[in-house]
């Protein structure tokens, strides 16, 4: 049948993912499965809502995310982040994979800085497959066995513990990929993707002082019209819509491992006042701040 470039984009769920053949589960942040090839996966254009690490096994797979080919094959380690839509999804029958589905909403629970999230969002936009190392495979094989194996240990009283715990350790070794592939050789980048990468850097270090796109873009001597343009086009969302998952990020980070008051948590962020920091919260996540801190 052809293909149509004028499907509607589906969305898939992570509710819907522990739905599929042989998949382990926890609670309604992490899905662990071996058998993707089975999965019902859609296909015309599909918006991931979770973040998606995998290891090749076996097989080799093609699909386009957000309209860029990518070729995975044994030994690739492949990174989609939420919200970037896969499309044109093809793989041979006996394609195996290791894959860990995290919500992010779960993956804020066991993040420990925003450092974390920028390093893997750098990562998987610019190099969205990589070739592991056969040490760096076995590390990843090892910790799929374990959290999966955690995954089914209901009976431990500190089951949800050890297994954020494990799944943070896995994200730091696989930041380690990171840091191997940029020094080895750093690839070229399209002007569009160096200016994302760019804004990201300096909205890490600045994003608690600092709110304005204008600001950003005069740091990057651009006009903040070419920077909105450049990012919507590059990442699917706005400056505004990054800025506010930083601060968000830092505020959920503060609220679940630090004892700052929500006062101290306002004037850290250079809010105006406690109200207004307040009602960002609650807008963006859909509880007070102090709600969140309690549940």
């Amino acid at each position: 049948m052809k293909k149509s470039q004028y499907h509607q984009i589906v969305d898939i769920s992570l509710e819907e993912a522990k739905k599929w053949e042989h998949a382990k589960y926890m609670g309604n942040g992490l899905v662990l499965t071996d058998h993707i090839s089975n999965a019902p996966i859609p296909q015309g254009p599909t918006r991931m809502s979770f973040i998606l690490m995998a290891l090749c096994q076996q097989g080799s797979a093609t699909y386009d995310i957000d309209t860029r080919q990518q070729t995975v094959k044994p030994g690739d380690l492949l990174f989609i982040s939420e919200g970037h839509v896969v499309n044109n999804y093809q793989a041979t029958s006996d394609f195996a994979c290791l894959c860990i589905l995290v919500s992010t909403a779960y993956y804020h629970s066991f993040v420990q800085n925003v450092k974390n999230v920028s390093s893997l969002l750098l990562f998987s936009m610019n190099n969205p497959v990589v070739q592991l190392t056969a040490r760096e495979i076995e590390v990843y094989t090892n910790y799929y066995r374990v959290i999966g194996e955690k995954i089914l240990d209901t009976q431990h009283h500190y089951q949800e513990e050890l297994v954020k715990t494990w799944l943070l350790a896995m994200f730091y070794d696989m930041s380690n990929v990171i840091w191997r592939v940029e020094q080895n050789g750093k690839k070229s980048q399209r002007r569009a993707d160096a200016i994302f990468s760019q804004f990201i850097r300096l909205l890490e270090e600045n994003y608690r002082t600092e709110r304005r796109v204008s600001w950003y873009a005069k740091q990057l001597c651009i006009t903040a019209k070419y920077l909105s343009e450049v990012v919507k086009e590059v990442s699917k969302r706005t400056p505004n819509d990054w800025i506010d998952h930083y601060v968000i990020l830092e505020i959920r980070v503060l609220l679940k491992n630090s004892t700052k008051s929500i006062k101290e948590i306002t004037e850290e962020l250079r809010f105006p006042n406690q109200s207004f920091l307040g009602k960002y919260f609650r807008e963006h996540v859909g509880v007070s701040p102090s709600e969140y801190r309690k549940g």
